[in-house]
C-alpha cells in the first residue's frame, strides 16, 4: 500500500507540533480524549436532529486500556465516526479541524461545546508515540476504515474492520531514553492521574480497567487482584452544581483535596457571571500559608478550565500578586486560546475576568472584615503582609484597592486596628496619623519617642513587620491626614515656650554640640530636645529613610548603602544636660567618653549595632568606676 505524504508542508509543521507548540509531554491524552468527547458530542447533537441517528441513553463514553506487553495505549469512543475522505480531510492534513468546521456550520442557536478547533491536537501524540494507527467507523457509513503513521515521513488508510461507530486510537508508546522516560505513561496510577488532572470533567465518562487488591486470606495476609472497569473523571464540575445542591462540606473537601491542604480553606467564594463573557467561580481563602509560600518557586494562579478541560493548572495572569494566597477555578468558554491551548492569548476577556475576579476577592474580603472580624482577623495575621507589600509595590498604584484592608496595633485599644477606625477615633485637635516601628510590640513601648505622643493622649499604631513602614510611606496620607513617625525629627508637639527654650539651649551651647557631632561622625547633628521625659538621648532621622527601613536596607544580601540621615538628640531636662556643659568646659577627655557612651546608647534603644562594643564597654567601666 503505498504510503500518502502530508499535505501543507508536513515534514515542517508536524516537527514544529511535536517539538515547539507543546511544551508539556502530559497533554497528550488530554487532546485525544478531548478529539473524543468532541465525537460523542457531535453524536449526541445529530440525534437530536436526525430522526435516522438514533442513540441509547448514557451509552455515550469513551474508553482508554493500556497493555504494558505491547507497550500501546488505546482511546475509544463510540461517537460519530470518521469516513475514508474525513480521515483523509481531518488526520491527513495538519491544522484542518473538523471540530472547528463542525462548530462553524452550525446556527448561533445551535452552538454546542466543541473543544478541539485548530486540528493539531491528535498530532501531540507524537511525542510520546513512534506510531499511531486510527481505525474509525462513520455513523453514515458501513465501511471502516484504518489511517497509520509513524511520523511526518507520511501515512497510509486501508479498509478494515470494526462492528460500529466510533474511533479507536492505538499508541505505540516509544523506547526510554536518557532524556525522557516515557514508560510512565504504562502506568495505571499515572493515567488515573493525567485523566483526573486535565479531563476530569469532560461530560462522557472515561471508563478504564483498574486494579483491586483484596485480602484473600486473612491470617496469611495474602491478596489477590482482580480488575474492574471504573468511571474515572467526575463529569460535573463541584462549580457547575446547584449551590443548594452543594454543602460547605462538599466544597471544604474538593479544597482539600484538588488542593492538597489538611486544614478546611477560611473562605469560600463561589460566584456565576453572565454578560458580554461568562464564567464560573470557585475560590478558596486558606487558613494558612502553603508550605512553600515564601519559596522562590511558588506559583501564584488559578486553575483554568474551558468545556470541561483544564486548559492551565495555575494561570497566573488572573491573579494580582497581592492576592496569590488564593486557590480556586475558572471555567469559561468565552477565552480565545493558542493553538496548542497550553496558554492563553493576550486576551481582553482574560484580563476582564481578572479584574472582577480581584474585585471580588476585596469586597469579599471587606464584607469579612465588617462582619466577622475575628476570621478577618486570623486571615490578616496570617496574608497581611501580602496585603501590605501589595500597597507599596508597584509604586503604590494599588493603595486605594488595599489601604481599607491593613491593620495595625493600636497603643490604646491594644489590638489590631484599621486606619479608617484610627482616623474616626482621633482627638479633635488632632490631625496627624502618628506611627512608630520596631520589631515587636514591647520594643515600640520602650522606645524614648513614645512617651511624648502618649502624653498628647494620641493613638499610635505600632508597625512591626519590615514591610510596614514602606506601605504607610507610599500611602501618604490617609483620608486627608498625612502619616508621621515618632522617631521623626519634625514632630512639632512642643509648645511654643518648650520650643523658645530648646531653642535658646542649642544656641547656648552650639559650640559643644557640634563638638560631639564632630566626635561621633555618623550623625548630621546633635541637639538638646524638649520631646523627651525621661529618656536621657535618642536618635531621629530626617529625611525619606527611616532607621527601621534601614535596618531592612541592611539585612539584604547586597549592600545598598541606604543609610538614614540621623540626630542625636538630648534631653535638655535630663541631669546628663548639665553634666555634659560641666565636661566640655573642665574635662575635654572625659567629655568626648560620654559622648561616645550616649551615642551608643541612643543606638541601642534603636536597635541598630554598636560598631566598637568593646571599646564602649571599657568607657563605661572606666565612668562608673570613679
Amino acid at each position: 500500500m503505498a504510503k500518502k505524504e502530508f499535505k501543507s508542508e508536513s515534514k515542517r509543521l508536524l516537527d514544529l507540533m511535536i517539538n515547539s507548540i507543546y511544551t508539556n509531554k502530559d497533554i497528550f491524552l488530554r487532546e485525544l480524549i478531548s478529539n473524543a468527547s468532541d465525537a460523542l458530542d457531535k453524536l449526541s447533537y445529530r440525534s437530536l436532529t436526525d430522526k435516522k441517528v438514533k442513540i441509547k441513553k448514557n451509552s455515550l463514553k469513551i474508553n482508554l486500556s493500556f497493555d504494558k506487553d505491547a507497550r500501546t495505549i488505546t482511546i475509544s469512543d463510540n461517537g460519530c465516526g470518521m469516513t475514508k475522505e474525513e480521515l483523509e480531510d481531518n488526520l491527513g492534513t495538519i491544522a484542518k479541524s473538523g471540530s472547528l468546521a463542525f462548530k462553524e456550520n452550525m446556527t448561533k442557536q445551535e452552538k454546542i461545546d466543541i473543544i478541539g478547533q485548530f486540528g493539531v491536537g491528535f498530532y501531540s501524540a507524537f511525542m510520546v508515540a513512534d506510531k499511531i494507527t486510527v481505525t474509525s467507523k462513520s455513523i453514515d457509513s458501513e465501511e471502516a476504515y484504518t489511517w497509520e503513521s509513524t511520523g511526518a515521513d507520511g501515512y497510509t488508510i486501508k479498509k478494515s474492520q470494526k462492528a460500529t461507530s466510533g474511533t479507536d486510537i492505538v499508541l505505540n508508546i516509544k523506547t526510554d531514553t536518557e532524556e525522557f522516560e516515557y514508560s510512565k505513561y504504562l502506568d495505571e496510577y499515572e493515567l488515573k492521574s493525567l485523566i483526573k488532572k486535565y479531563s476530569d470533567y469532560i461530560s462522557f465518562p472515561i471508563e478504564m480497567e483498574v486494579t483491586h487488591h483484596e485480602l484473600k486470606d486473612e491470617k496469611k495476609h495474602e491478596y489477590e487482584d482482580h480488575k474492574e472497569l471504573e468511571t474515572i473523571n467526575s463529569m460535573v464540575p463541584i462549580w457547575k452544581k446547584n449551590k443548594k445542591d452543594v454543602k460547605d462540606e462538599d466544597y471544604e473537601n474538593f479544597y482539600m483535596d484538588k488542593f492538597n491542604d489538611y486544614d478546611k480553606p477560611i473562605k469560600i467564594i463561589s460566584s456565576s457571571v453572565e454578560g458580554m463573557i461568562s464564567y464560573k467561580l470557585l475560590l478558596f481563602i486558606p487558613s494558612h500559608t502553603p508550605y512553600d509560600y515564601y519559596n522562590k518557586d511558588y506559583e501564584k494562579g488559578l486553575s483554568l478550565y474551558t468545556s470541561g478541560v483544564m486548559i492551565m493548572e495555575k494561570c497566573s495572569e488572573l491573579l494580582p500578586d497581592y492576592f496569590s494566597f488564593v486557590k480556586g477555578v475558572v471555567d469559561s468558554e468565552d477565552l480565545s486560546l493558542n493553538i496548542s491551548r497550553e496558554i492563553l492569548q493576550e486576551s481582553h476577556n482574560l484580563k476582564l475576568i481578572a479584574k472582577n475576579i480581584e474585585s471580588k476577592i476585596r469586597k469579599e474580603l471587606e464584607n469579612m472584615l465588617k462582619d466577622d472580624r475575628e476570621t478577618y482577623e486570623s486571615f490578616f495575621k496570617t496574608f497581611g503582609v501580602q496585603l501590605k507589600y501589595g500597597i507599596y509595590n508597584n509604586y503604590g498604584q494599588d493603595k486605594e484597592k488595599l489601604q481599607n484592608l491593613i491593620m495595625f496595633y493600636s497603643s490604646k485599644k491594644q489590638k489590631l486596628i484599621t486606619l479608617k477606625e484610627y482616623v474616626d477615633n482621633m482627638a479633635k485637635e488632632q490631625d496627624i496619623i502618628y506611627y512608630a516601628v520596631g520589631s515587636s510590640i514591647e520594643k515600640i513601648n520602650s522606645l524614648p519617642q513614645v512617651e511624648q505622643v502618649k502624653d498628647k493622649d494620641y493613638d499610635i499604631l505600632y508597625l512591626t513587620d519590615y514591610v510596614d513602614e514602606f506601605a504607610i510611606t507610599a500611602i501618604q496620607e490617609y483620608d486627608k491626614h498625612k502619616f508621621a513617625n515618632v522617631e521623626s525629627e519634625n514632630l512639632d508637639l512642643e509648645s511654643d515656650e518648650e520650643k523658645k527654650t530648646t531653642k535658646k539651649a542649642n544656641e547656648d551651647n552650639s559650640e559643644m554640640l557640634k563638638a560631639m557631632a564632630t566626635e561621633i561622625k555618623d550623625v548630621s547633628e546633635v541637639r538638646f530636645s524638649n520631646k523627651l521625659k525621661s529618656h536621657p538621648v535618642c536618635l531621629t532621622s530626617q529625611g525619606d529613610v527611616s532607621i527601621e527601613m534601614q535596618k531592612v536596607f541592611d539585612a539584604m544580601p547586597n549592600d545598598l548603602g541606604i543609610k538614614a540621615q540621623t540626630i542625636l538628640e538630648i534631653n535638655e531636662k535630663h541631669p546628663i544636660a548639665e553634666k555634659l556643659k560641666k565636661l566640655y568646659k573642665k574635662d575635654k577627655d572625659e567629655f568626648l567618653k560620654y559622648t561616645k557612651i550616649l551615642y551608643s546608647e541612643a543606638k541601642m534603644i534603636a536597635g541598630l549595632p554598636i560598631d566598637n562594643p568593646t571599646e564602649i564597654s571599657q568607657l563605661i567601666c572606666e565612668v562608673i568606676s570613679k
